[in-house]
């Protein structure tokens, strides 16, 4: 059966103002990364409104980090996808209270609206509205959600990497760009760090006796920024340096941090063997480089699979009465990791919005009701093309 885009909408339309108080309710938990009470409460809002709903649950505990949780409705079908958010911010504690969500001008501004308390929220209604409306569409619809994205994703990395091949794919509830576009690929992202041993001297008496780490990495980070571009979309940005202990001695110690950015899963080797190829010339005798540090994310490159969502997603956007574009973008998120695990991917399926981390952050509130039901009529647009044998 055939999920019509007007009976998501008008399911979805009168949960508005319910859905805006709860948006409300969730930008009110203080709950920065670092505070795993916090974090963990975020959960713990979740579990009760699934659980509400009969939904399965299940939980991925963690001694530091927020704790993973899986709130799962299952259908009729065959598709197997999980909806992927995370229910940490970057705020301290205390913005929330002295920040709550406020109307303005058509936008909901308030800590953590757009990243990522919204998408979160839409995850939860589009898949409640496919439990309604289109159970045989799907088989699992999953909402993940992971407490330590702002960060390192340590916790929810091992719990999205051990997830992922129970599905057919993965949608990314960050929000949607500012001009409403959804994301089809992500750069990848290493942090390389380069130590610089020298040999200290006195400047004035006998400069000639030592052998600077300075110079030898200044040497260094001409060449590393030299590499921007070695391959299509690559960038390096030596970030951090630092070296020397006082004016008038050779520094024997430098050191420097090297942000790199990548397209395409096969360009990680060879710009990381360029990173130490730099690091191996030997400019400055005396001197001797050691690189440590590597990738964090893989990239999530457009595949033809990601291509034929995105098209699909298209579609469906048009049913709703609007286009819809994609883009590419060089920020990480989790989409980066579930491509990483092979899962086809989207992200920015969450509400329009932007500013994320500053305190106008914001979402459209136009847009939560037709973002919402794209989410869902993807779900069981791709549902319907499984059970037709695709």
């Amino acid at each position: 059966m055939r999920l019509e885009a007007e009976r998501v909408v008008g399911w979805l339309e009168p949960q508005l103002a319910t859905y805006v108080d709860e948006l409300g309710q969730l930008c009110a938990i203080e709950c920065p990364t670092s505070h795993k009470p916090g974090v963990d409460a975020a959960g713990t809002w979740v579990r009760h409104w699934a659980a509400a709903r009969g939904w399965e649950l299940r939980y991925f505990p963690d001694a530091e980090a927020g704790d993973g949780l899986v709130a799962t409705v299952r259908g009729r079908g065959r598709l197997r996808v999980m909806l992927v958010a995370h229910l940490d911010t970057v705020y301290p504690v205390g913005t929330a209270a002295a920040r709550p969500l406020r109307q303005q001008d058509g936008r909901l501004i308030g800590p953590g609206s757009a990243d990522n308390k919204s998408g979160l929220l839409s995850a939860l209604y589009a898949a409640a509205a496919l439990a309604a409306l289109a159970p045989e569409s799907f088989g699992v619809v999953s909402v993940v959600c992971g407490g330590d994205e702002e960060t390192d994703a340590r916790a929810s990395g091992a719990m999205l990497a051990s997830l992922a091949p129970a599905y057919d794919l993965a949608l990314v509830v960050e929000a949607a760009r500012v001009n409403g576009d959804i994301v089809s690929a992500r750069k990848g992202n290493g942090l390389f760090t380069l130590a610089v041993s020298g040999r200290a001297a006195h400047a004035g008496v006998d400069p000639e006796r030592g052998a600077s780490a300075v110079l030898a990495l200044a040497h260094q980070v001409i060449a590393l920024q030299a590499l921007n571009g070695m391959r299509p979309g690559v960038t390096l940005n030596v970030g951090v340096i630092s070296g020397g202990t006082v004016p008038n001695a050779v520094p024997d110690q430098a050191m420097a941090q090297v942000d790199v950015r990548v397209v395409q899963p096969e360009d990680m080797a060879p710009v990381e063997a360029a990173i130490r190829a730099v690091a191996a010339e030997q400019r400055v005798p005396g001197t001797q480089t050691q690189v440590s540090g590597g990738w964090g994310f893989a990239p999530m490159a457009r595949t033809p699979a990601i291509q034929r969502l995105v098209a699909l997603a298209q579609a469906c956007a048009h049913e709703l009465g609007f286009t819809l574009q994609d883009t590419a973008t060089g920020g990480v998120s989790y989409a980066n990791l579930l491509a990483g695990a092979g899962l086809p991917v989207l992200d920015g399926l969450g509400p329009v919005g932007g500013r994320d981390h500053s305190p106008d952050e914001y979402i459209e509130r136009g847009s939560i009701v037709p973002r919402t039901a794209l989410l869902a009529l993807l779900v069981a647009r791709e549902g319907l093309l499984r059970a037709e044998g695709f």
